[in-house]
């Protein structure tokens, strides 16, 4: 009987050295970045949905000669409907700029922590869990 209970001991038994845990606290960190990078990269994509939204109806407007409120930090500021227009696209191409920086650090994360994962899933095997919950 003291041999089936020393079995299940064994496999769990296993030692975390100082490097180990550093591995573990890298893991946790980047997964968190990763998450918090994610996030950022919907807040850009939802602003740049707004400023495609603002852009489609500007052109619909038929009088040219109208001024049109631009924000500029807190401040609103009339300009033409082509200086708009033009405005409108270059912050467009501004958050896209930012969106795929974003995304190119979220890959390099992800690779990132692949690579973590062989690492301590060979050492542990199934006695750590670095599997997100989807909760």
């Amino acid at each position: 009987m003291a041999a089936t209970m020393k079995g299940p001991v064994a496999v769990e038994d296993v030692n975390v050295t100082f490097e180990d845990q550093q591995k573990i606290n890298k893991f946790a960190r980047n997964t968190n970045r990763m998450t918090e990078l994610k996030n950022e990269i919907e807040a850009k994509k939802k602003s740049l949905q707004n400023l495609q939204d603002a852009s489609d109806d500007l052109m619909m407007f038929d009088d040219d000669t109208l001024l049109v409120p631009y924000q500029i930090g807190d401040v609103f500021i009339n300009h033409t409907q082509e200086e708009t227009q033009e405005m409108l696209e270059a912050a467009k191409e501004a958050l896209e700029l930012e969106v795929k920086g974003l995304e190119g650090r979220v890959t390099a994360i992800q690779e990132l922590l692949g690579d973590l994962k062989i690492q301590l899933y060979a050492k542990f095997g199934n006695n750590i869990n670095l599997e997100a919950d989807e909760s």
